[in-house]
Protein backbone atom coordinates (compact mmCIF):
# COMPACT_ATOMS: atom_id res chain seq x y z
CA UNK A 1 0.00 0.00 0.00
CA UNK A 2 1.61 3.44 -0.91
CA UNK A 3 2.20 5.91 1.95
CA UNK A 4 0.06 9.02 1.61
CA UNK A 5 1.60 12.29 0.00
CA UNK A 6 2.29 15.07 1.83
CA UNK A 7 -0.54 16.55 0.11
CA UNK A 8 -2.55 13.98 1.16
CA UNK A 9 -1.65 14.25 5.00
CA UNK A 10 -1.72 18.48 4.92
CA UNK A 11 -5.23 17.66 3.53
CA UNK A 12 -6.41 15.92 6.72
CA UNK A 13 -4.97 18.38 8.99
CA UNK A 14 -8.40 20.15 10.75
CA UNK A 15 -6.94 23.51 9.77
CA UNK A 16 -6.60 23.04 6.39
CA UNK A 17 -9.44 21.21 5.57
CA UNK A 18 -11.75 23.58 3.52
CA UNK A 19 -7.97 24.40 1.08
CA UNK A 20 -8.03 23.41 -2.58
CA UNK A 21 -6.12 20.94 -4.39
CA UNK A 22 -3.99 23.77 -5.56
CA UNK A 23 -3.94 25.98 -2.61
CA UNK A 24 -2.74 22.32 -0.60
CA UNK A 25 -0.51 21.74 -3.26
CA UNK A 26 1.00 25.74 -3.06
CA UNK A 27 1.08 25.37 0.55
CA UNK A 28 3.50 22.20 0.62
CA UNK A 29 5.59 23.24 -2.11
CA UNK A 30 6.54 27.04 -0.13
CA UNK A 31 6.66 24.42 3.10
CA UNK A 32 10.24 22.89 3.94
CA UNK A 33 10.27 19.16 5.05
CA UNK A 34 12.14 18.89 8.24
CA UNK A 35 13.37 15.54 10.18
CA UNK A 36 14.14 15.76 13.88
CA UNK A 37 15.97 12.82 15.74
CA UNK A 38 14.79 11.59 19.12
CA UNK A 39 16.11 13.83 21.74
CA UNK A 40 16.64 17.16 19.10
CA UNK A 41 14.86 20.52 20.36
CA UNK A 42 12.96 21.86 17.12
CA UNK A 43 11.74 25.52 19.33
CA UNK A 44 14.34 26.54 21.90
CA UNK A 45 12.44 28.88 24.06
CA UNK A 46 12.99 32.85 23.85
CA UNK A 47 14.08 32.12 19.79
CA UNK A 48 13.16 34.12 17.31
CA UNK A 49 9.35 32.97 15.92
CA UNK A 50 9.13 32.63 12.05
CA UNK A 51 7.79 29.29 11.71
CA UNK A 52 4.90 27.12 11.78
CA UNK A 53 5.15 23.38 12.35
CA UNK A 54 2.85 20.71 11.16
CA UNK A 55 3.98 17.09 12.78
CA UNK A 56 3.29 14.76 9.97
CA UNK A 57 5.22 11.52 11.89
CA UNK A 58 6.39 11.18 15.57
CA UNK A 59 5.67 12.71 18.93
CA UNK A 60 7.04 15.87 19.97
CA UNK A 61 6.81 17.49 23.61
CA UNK A 62 6.43 21.10 24.50
CA UNK A 63 8.20 22.44 27.94
CA UNK A 64 8.46 25.68 29.51
CA UNK A 65 11.79 26.34 31.37
CA UNK A 66 11.20 27.20 35.49
CA UNK A 67 13.73 27.69 37.39
CA UNK A 68 16.03 24.69 37.04
CA UNK A 69 13.44 22.59 35.67
CA UNK A 70 10.99 22.19 32.76
CA UNK A 71 7.09 21.99 32.78
CA UNK A 72 5.83 19.60 30.40
CA UNK A 73 3.10 21.67 28.95
CA UNK A 74 1.85 19.47 26.22
CA UNK A 75 2.39 16.57 23.55
CA UNK A 76 2.00 17.15 19.84
CA UNK A 77 1.09 14.48 17.91
CA UNK A 78 0.64 13.69 14.01
CA UNK A 79 -1.85 15.75 12.27
CA UNK A 80 -1.41 18.39 14.99
CA UNK A 81 0.85 21.67 14.43
CA UNK A 82 2.56 24.18 16.88
CA UNK A 83 4.42 27.03 16.69
CA UNK A 84 1.49 29.39 15.56
CA UNK A 85 1.40 31.99 18.55
CA UNK A 86 4.79 32.99 17.98
CA UNK A 87 4.36 33.18 14.04
CA UNK A 88 1.09 35.27 14.71
CA UNK A 89 2.11 37.53 17.10
CA UNK A 90 5.61 38.19 15.78
CA UNK A 91 7.20 37.45 19.22
CA UNK A 92 10.21 35.07 20.60
CA UNK A 93 8.75 31.42 21.45
CA UNK A 94 7.26 31.26 24.47
CA UNK A 95 7.98 27.20 25.06
CA UNK A 96 10.69 24.77 23.53
CA UNK A 97 9.99 22.13 21.56
CA UNK A 98 11.85 18.60 21.83
CA UNK A 99 11.47 15.39 19.56
CA UNK A 100 10.34 12.45 21.97
CA UNK A 101 10.86 9.92 18.76
CA UNK A 102 12.28 10.77 15.20
CA UNK A 103 9.86 12.67 13.98
CA UNK A 104 9.02 14.37 10.43
CA UNK A 105 7.82 17.96 10.60
CA UNK A 106 6.70 20.85 7.61
CA UNK A 107 7.75 23.77 8.47
CA UNK A 108 5.53 26.90 7.23
CA UNK A 109 7.26 30.00 6.56
CA UNK A 110 5.40 33.76 7.32
CA UNK A 111 4.78 34.30 3.81
CA UNK A 112 2.60 30.94 3.38
CA UNK A 113 1.11 30.93 6.64
CA UNK A 114 -0.90 34.79 5.84
CA UNK A 115 -1.64 33.71 2.98
CA UNK A 116 -3.61 31.25 4.01
CA UNK A 117 -5.44 32.90 6.66
CA UNK A 118 -5.87 36.21 3.48
CA UNK A 119 -7.63 33.27 1.46
CA UNK A 120 -9.46 31.35 4.24
CA UNK A 121 -11.29 33.13 6.87
CA UNK A 122 -12.51 30.05 8.09
CA UNK A 123 -9.01 28.57 8.68
CA UNK A 124 -8.31 31.83 10.97
CA UNK A 125 -11.45 30.74 12.82
CA UNK A 126 -9.93 27.13 13.35
CA UNK A 127 -6.53 28.10 14.24
CA UNK A 128 -8.14 30.89 16.82
CA UNK A 129 -9.88 28.58 18.49
CA UNK A 130 -6.99 26.14 18.94
CA UNK A 131 -4.83 28.99 20.29
CA UNK A 132 -7.59 29.97 22.87
CA UNK A 133 -8.06 26.48 24.08
CA UNK A 134 -4.22 26.06 24.13
CA UNK A 135 -4.12 29.34 26.75
CA UNK A 136 -6.28 27.72 28.76
CA UNK A 137 -4.36 24.54 29.28
CA UNK A 138 -1.00 26.23 29.22
CA UNK A 139 -1.99 29.11 31.51
CA UNK A 140 -3.84 26.48 33.93
CA UNK A 141 -0.67 24.21 34.08
CA UNK A 142 1.59 27.08 34.53
CA UNK A 143 -0.38 28.55 37.22
CA UNK A 144 -0.32 25.29 39.17
CA UNK A 145 3.19 24.80 38.78
CA UNK A 146 3.54 28.70 39.85
CA UNK A 147 2.40 27.99 42.89
CA UNK A 148 4.35 24.61 43.48
CA UNK A 149 7.15 26.23 43.02
CA UNK A 150 6.07 29.59 44.99
CA UNK A 151 5.01 26.88 47.53
CA UNK A 152 8.45 25.33 47.66
CA UNK A 153 10.81 28.68 47.40
CA UNK A 154 8.41 30.03 50.94
CA UNK A 155 9.19 26.22 52.38
CA UNK A 156 12.64 26.70 52.06
CA UNK A 157 12.41 30.34 53.23
CA UNK A 158 10.65 28.98 56.34
CA UNK A 159 12.77 26.79 56.97
CA UNK A 160 15.97 28.99 56.97
CA UNK A 161 13.83 31.44 59.18
CA UNK A 162 12.53 28.82 61.54
CA UNK A 163 16.25 27.54 61.88
CA UNK A 164 17.65 29.92 63.28
CA UNK A 165 15.74 30.33 66.36
CA UNK A 166 15.90 26.59 66.69
CA UNK A 167 19.46 26.60 66.55
CA UNK A 168 19.24 29.12 69.66
CA UNK A 169 16.73 27.55 71.43
CA UNK A 170 19.34 24.11 71.23
CA UNK A 171 22.79 26.91 71.96
CA UNK A 172 21.14 27.71 74.93
CA UNK A 173 19.38 25.24 76.28
CA UNK A 174 22.84 23.37 76.66
CA UNK A 175 24.54 26.50 78.19
CA UNK A 176 21.33 26.90 80.73
CA UNK A 177 22.44 23.30 81.92
CA UNK A 178 25.85 24.22 83.03
CA UNK A 179 25.12 27.80 83.97
CA UNK A 180 21.83 26.67 86.19
CA UNK A 181 24.47 23.83 87.44
CA UNK A 182 26.91 26.61 88.50
CA UNK A 183 24.13 28.57 90.30
CA UNK A 184 23.10 25.43 92.19
CA UNK A 185 26.86 25.01 93.64
CA UNK A 186 27.47 28.29 93.93
CA UNK A 187 24.55 28.60 96.10
CA UNK A 188 25.23 25.82 97.92
CA UNK A 189 28.62 27.44 98.80
CA UNK A 190 26.74 30.71 99.33
CA UNK A 191 24.58 29.00 102.23
CA UNK A 192 27.47 26.56 103.66
CA UNK A 193 29.76 30.23 104.03
CA UNK A 194 30.28 32.42 106.72
CA UNK A 195 27.36 34.36 105.72
CA UNK A 196 25.56 34.83 108.90
CA UNK A 197 25.39 39.16 109.20
CA UNK A 198 21.76 39.98 109.09
CA UNK A 199 22.34 42.85 106.54
CA UNK A 200 24.19 40.46 104.20
CA UNK A 201 21.47 37.72 104.47
CA UNK A 202 18.71 40.61 103.54
CA UNK A 203 20.96 41.41 100.53
CA UNK A 204 21.62 38.01 99.53
CA UNK A 205 18.21 37.13 99.22
CA UNK A 206 17.40 41.12 97.43
CA UNK A 207 19.80 39.65 94.82
CA UNK A 208 17.94 36.26 94.50
CA UNK A 209 14.59 38.80 93.85
CA UNK A 210 16.50 40.60 91.43
CA UNK A 211 17.94 37.66 89.64
CA UNK A 212 14.62 35.51 89.19
CA UNK A 213 12.80 39.25 88.13
CA UNK A 214 15.25 39.04 84.74
CA UNK A 215 17.49 41.69 86.04
CA UNK A 216 17.54 45.09 84.71
CA UNK A 217 18.11 46.43 81.17
CA UNK A 218 21.61 45.56 79.87
CA UNK A 219 24.43 48.53 79.27
CA UNK A 220 26.77 48.83 76.40
CA UNK A 221 28.71 46.03 75.72
CA UNK A 222 32.17 48.33 76.28
CA UNK A 223 31.10 48.22 80.20
CA UNK A 224 32.44 44.71 80.37
CA UNK A 225 35.75 45.86 79.77
CA UNK A 226 35.15 48.36 82.76
CA UNK A 227 33.08 45.73 85.00
CA UNK A 228 36.16 43.02 84.47
CA UNK A 229 39.11 45.25 85.29
CA UNK A 230 37.00 46.31 88.41
CA UNK A 231 36.54 42.02 89.34
CA UNK A 232 40.37 42.07 88.42
CA UNK A 233 41.22 44.68 90.68
CA UNK A 234 39.16 43.20 93.66
CA UNK A 235 41.55 39.91 93.07
CA UNK A 236 38.08 38.05 91.55
CA UNK A 237 38.92 35.00 89.71
CA UNK A 238 37.56 34.68 86.38
CA UNK A 239 36.33 38.30 85.65
CA UNK A 240 36.17 37.70 82.31
CA UNK A 241 33.62 34.78 82.68
CA UNK A 242 31.80 37.09 85.09
CA UNK A 243 31.86 41.03 83.38
CA UNK A 244 29.00 39.47 80.28
CA UNK A 245 26.28 38.90 82.21
CA UNK A 246 26.47 41.32 84.49
CA UNK A 247 26.92 43.76 82.16
CA UNK A 248 23.82 42.06 80.50
CA UNK A 249 21.74 42.23 83.50
CA UNK A 250 22.32 46.05 84.41
CA UNK A 251 25.66 45.90 86.70
CA UNK A 252 27.89 48.92 86.22
CA UNK A 253 31.29 49.06 87.76
CA UNK A 254 29.85 51.51 89.87
CA UNK A 255 26.81 49.34 91.19
CA UNK A 256 29.51 46.77 92.21
CA UNK A 257 31.21 48.84 94.42
CA UNK A 258 28.15 49.99 95.85
CA UNK A 259 27.49 46.36 96.30
CA UNK A 260 30.59 45.31 98.04
CA UNK A 261 30.12 47.87 100.68
CA UNK A 262 27.64 45.48 102.19
CA UNK A 263 29.78 42.29 102.05
CA UNK A 264 33.11 41.39 103.95
CA UNK A 265 36.27 40.99 101.71
CA UNK A 266 36.49 37.28 102.16
CA UNK A 267 32.25 36.95 100.99
CA UNK A 268 32.79 39.53 98.43
CA UNK A 269 33.93 37.06 95.49
CA UNK A 270 31.66 34.21 96.21
CA UNK A 271 28.76 36.58 96.48
CA UNK A 272 29.22 38.44 92.97
CA UNK A 273 30.12 34.96 91.38
CA UNK A 274 26.86 33.62 92.61
CA UNK A 275 25.12 36.73 91.91
CA UNK A 276 26.78 36.50 88.01
CA UNK A 277 26.00 32.36 87.53
CA UNK A 278 22.12 33.59 88.27
CA UNK A 279 22.13 36.16 86.06
CA UNK A 280 23.72 34.12 83.29
CA UNK A 281 20.56 31.23 83.60
CA UNK A 282 18.28 33.85 83.53
CA UNK A 283 19.22 35.72 80.40
CA UNK A 284 19.71 31.93 79.10
CA UNK A 285 16.03 31.52 80.34
CA UNK A 286 15.38 35.07 78.22
CA UNK A 287 16.82 34.44 74.98
CA UNK A 288 14.73 30.60 74.78
CA UNK A 289 11.96 32.60 75.42
CA UNK A 290 12.24 35.04 72.76
CA UNK A 291 13.24 32.61 69.90
CA UNK A 292 10.06 30.41 70.69
CA UNK A 293 7.95 33.15 70.54
CA UNK A 294 9.62 34.15 67.00
CA UNK A 295 8.88 30.44 65.99
CA UNK A 296 5.21 30.78 67.33
CA UNK A 297 5.20 33.98 65.28
CA UNK A 298 5.90 32.65 61.99
CA UNK A 299 3.80 29.48 62.61
CA UNK A 300 0.82 31.83 63.00
CA UNK A 301 1.75 33.88 60.33
CA UNK A 302 1.97 30.64 57.85
CA UNK A 303 -1.62 29.66 59.35
CA UNK A 304 -3.12 32.91 58.83
CA UNK A 305 -1.70 33.12 55.32
CA UNK A 306 -2.96 29.83 54.34
CA UNK A 307 -6.04 30.65 56.06
CA UNK A 308 -5.72 26.82 57.14
CA UNK A 309 -8.99 25.03 58.12
CA UNK A 310 -11.26 28.30 56.94
CA UNK A 311 -13.75 29.05 54.59
CA UNK A 312 -12.81 30.78 51.33
CA UNK A 313 -14.49 34.29 51.88
CA UNK A 314 -13.42 35.84 54.96
CA UNK A 315 -13.98 38.85 56.78
CA UNK A 316 -9.85 39.81 56.06
CA UNK A 317 -8.04 42.50 58.41
CA UNK A 318 -5.78 43.93 55.60
CA UNK A 319 -3.18 44.98 57.92
CA UNK A 320 -2.98 41.73 59.12
CA UNK A 321 -2.97 40.14 55.62
CA UNK A 322 -0.03 42.01 54.90
CA UNK A 323 2.10 41.36 57.81
CA UNK A 324 1.68 37.81 57.37
CA UNK A 325 2.85 38.16 53.75
CA UNK A 326 5.77 39.98 55.19
CA UNK A 327 6.52 37.77 57.61
CA UNK A 328 6.66 34.56 55.30
CA UNK A 329 8.57 36.65 52.80
CA UNK A 330 10.97 37.79 55.67
CA UNK A 331 14.25 35.82 54.87
CA UNK A 332 14.30 37.90 51.14
CA UNK A 333 13.53 41.31 53.15
CA UNK A 334 15.94 41.27 55.79
CA UNK A 335 19.40 41.54 54.08
CA UNK A 336 19.06 45.02 52.68
CA UNK A 337 14.89 46.01 51.96
CA UNK A 338 13.80 48.62 54.63
CA UNK A 339 9.63 48.38 54.87
CA UNK A 340 7.59 51.18 55.46
CA UNK A 341 4.76 50.66 56.72
CA UNK A 342 1.89 53.51 55.94
CA UNK A 343 -1.76 51.97 57.70
CA UNK A 344 -4.66 53.78 57.66
CA UNK A 345 -6.68 53.92 61.38
CA UNK A 346 -10.00 53.80 60.15
CA UNK A 347 -9.54 50.33 57.54
CA UNK A 348 -12.56 48.18 58.15
CA UNK A 349 -12.25 44.55 57.10
CA UNK A 350 -12.88 43.44 53.93
CA UNK A 351 -15.16 40.31 52.91
CA UNK A 352 -12.27 38.62 50.24
CA UNK A 353 -11.07 35.43 49.12
CA UNK A 354 -8.18 35.85 51.94
CA UNK A 355 -5.81 32.99 50.41
CA UNK A 356 -5.85 35.14 47.31
CA UNK A 357 -5.13 38.34 48.60
CA UNK A 358 -2.48 36.94 50.37
CA UNK A 359 -0.95 35.25 46.95
CA UNK A 360 -1.55 38.89 45.16
CA UNK A 361 0.14 40.65 47.78
CA UNK A 362 3.24 37.65 47.52
CA UNK A 363 3.78 38.06 43.66
CA UNK A 364 3.46 42.22 43.48
CA UNK A 365 6.51 42.21 47.01
CA UNK A 366 8.35 39.33 45.52
CA UNK A 367 8.43 41.39 41.83
CA UNK A 368 9.46 44.52 44.11
CA UNK A 369 12.45 42.41 45.86
CA UNK A 370 13.81 40.64 42.61
CA UNK A 371 13.25 44.89 40.84
CA UNK A 372 15.33 46.08 43.92
CA UNK A 373 18.11 43.37 43.92
CA UNK A 374 17.08 42.88 47.81
CA UNK A 375 18.12 46.59 48.48
CA UNK A 376 16.24 49.59 48.88
CA UNK A 377 12.59 50.61 50.39
CA UNK A 378 9.57 48.82 50.27
CA UNK A 379 6.40 50.92 51.21
CA UNK A 380 3.46 49.53 51.91
CA UNK A 381 -0.35 51.60 52.57
CA UNK A 382 -3.71 51.33 53.12
CA UNK A 383 -6.47 53.89 53.56
CA UNK A 384 -10.61 53.79 53.24
CA UNK A 385 -12.39 55.08 50.21
CA UNK A 386 -15.94 54.95 51.07
CA UNK A 387 -17.21 51.77 50.43
CA UNK A 388 -14.01 50.51 49.06
CA UNK A 389 -10.47 50.21 50.55
CA UNK A 390 -7.24 50.90 48.68
CA UNK A 391 -3.88 48.98 49.55
CA UNK A 392 -0.40 50.45 47.57
CA UNK A 393 2.78 48.59 47.56
CA UNK A 394 5.31 50.64 46.29
CA UNK A 395 9.47 50.01 45.87
CA UNK A 396 12.70 51.91 44.98
CA UNK A 397 13.66 50.10 41.77
CA UNK A 398 14.86 51.05 38.38
CA UNK A 399 11.23 50.92 37.46
CA UNK A 400 8.96 49.15 34.78
CA UNK A 401 10.25 50.64 30.79
CA UNK A 402 7.62 52.29 29.31
CA UNK A 403 7.39 49.98 26.41
CA UNK A 404 6.79 47.46 29.04
CA UNK A 405 4.05 48.74 30.90
CA UNK A 406 0.77 47.82 28.14
CA UNK A 407 1.41 44.16 28.73
CA UNK A 408 2.38 44.41 32.16
CA UNK A 409 -0.70 42.01 33.02
CA UNK A 410 -0.49 39.81 30.42
CA UNK A 411 -0.08 36.25 30.41
CA UNK A 412 3.59 35.03 30.10
CA UNK A 413 4.63 38.43 29.80
CA UNK A 414 8.10 38.58 31.47
CA UNK A 415 10.79 41.10 31.50
CA UNK A 416 12.88 38.56 33.76
CA UNK A 417 15.88 35.94 32.00
CA UNK A 418 14.67 32.84 30.37
CA UNK A 419 13.78 30.29 32.67
CA UNK A 420 13.17 32.87 35.95
CA UNK A 421 9.67 33.03 36.34
CA UNK A 422 6.39 31.98 34.19
CA UNK A 423 5.09 35.43 33.41
CA UNK A 424 1.79 34.70 35.39
CA UNK A 425 2.30 36.48 38.55
CA UNK A 426 0.63 39.68 38.04
CA UNK A 427 -1.45 38.47 35.62
CA UNK A 428 -3.39 36.14 38.42
CA UNK A 429 -2.43 39.19 40.39
CA UNK A 430 -5.11 40.96 38.02
CA UNK A 431 -7.41 37.91 37.62
CA UNK A 432 -7.91 37.72 41.42
CA UNK A 433 -7.87 41.29 42.04
CA UNK A 434 -10.54 42.37 39.07
CA UNK A 435 -11.99 38.83 38.18
CA UNK A 436 -12.93 37.51 41.93
CA UNK A 437 -12.83 40.83 43.79
CA UNK A 438 -14.77 42.90 41.39
CA UNK A 439 -12.07 45.27 42.63
CA UNK A 440 -9.27 47.28 40.38
CA UNK A 441 -5.27 47.19 40.19
CA UNK A 442 -3.02 49.56 38.26
CA UNK A 443 0.41 50.98 38.41
CA UNK A 444 2.32 53.49 37.99
CA UNK A 445 6.46 54.02 37.19
CA UNK A 446 9.48 55.94 37.52
CA UNK A 447 13.24 55.44 37.87
CA UNK A 448 13.41 54.98 41.73
CA UNK A 449 9.49 54.61 42.26
CA UNK A 450 6.96 51.78 41.31
CA UNK A 451 3.37 51.58 43.13
CA UNK A 452 0.93 48.96 42.49
CA UNK A 453 -2.29 50.30 43.66
CA UNK A 454 -5.12 47.64 44.32
CA UNK A 455 -8.76 48.90 45.14
CA UNK A 456 -11.33 46.19 46.81
CA UNK A 457 -14.70 46.83 47.58
CA UNK A 458 -15.68 46.19 51.32
CA UNK A 459 -18.09 43.73 50.65
CA UNK A 460 -18.49 40.98 47.72
CA UNK A 461 -21.76 40.64 46.36
CA UNK A 462 -23.78 37.61 47.29
CA UNK A 463 -22.96 34.28 45.52
CA UNK A 464 -20.16 35.63 43.98
CA UNK A 465 -17.30 33.08 43.57
CA UNK A 466 -14.04 32.96 41.70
Amino acid sequence: MDQPSQEDFVRQVPLFADLTAKEIGELVRSSQLLFASAGERIIEEGAPGNSMFIVLDGELEVTKREGDRDILLATRRPGEFLGEMSLLEQTPRSASVRAVQQSTLLAIGPEAFHALLSHRPAAATTLLRTVAGRLRSTEASLVQSDKLASLGTLAAGLAHELNNPAAAIQSSAGYLRDSVRQWHERTKRLSGSAVHESNERAKIEELERFILDGGQAALPSKEESRIEAWLDDKGIPEPWDLAPPLAAGGWSAERLTELSTTFAVEHLSEVIGWLAAGLSAQQLLDEIELSARAISKIVHAVKSYAYLDQAPVQDVDLQASLEDTLTILHHKLKQGIEVNRLYGPDVPKIEAYAGELNQVWTNIIDNAVQAMAGEGMLEIATQRLGDEVEVRIADSGPGIPEDVAPRIFDPFFTTKAQGVGTGLGLHIAHNIIVNHHRGRISFSSRPGRTEFRIVLPVRLSDGRGP
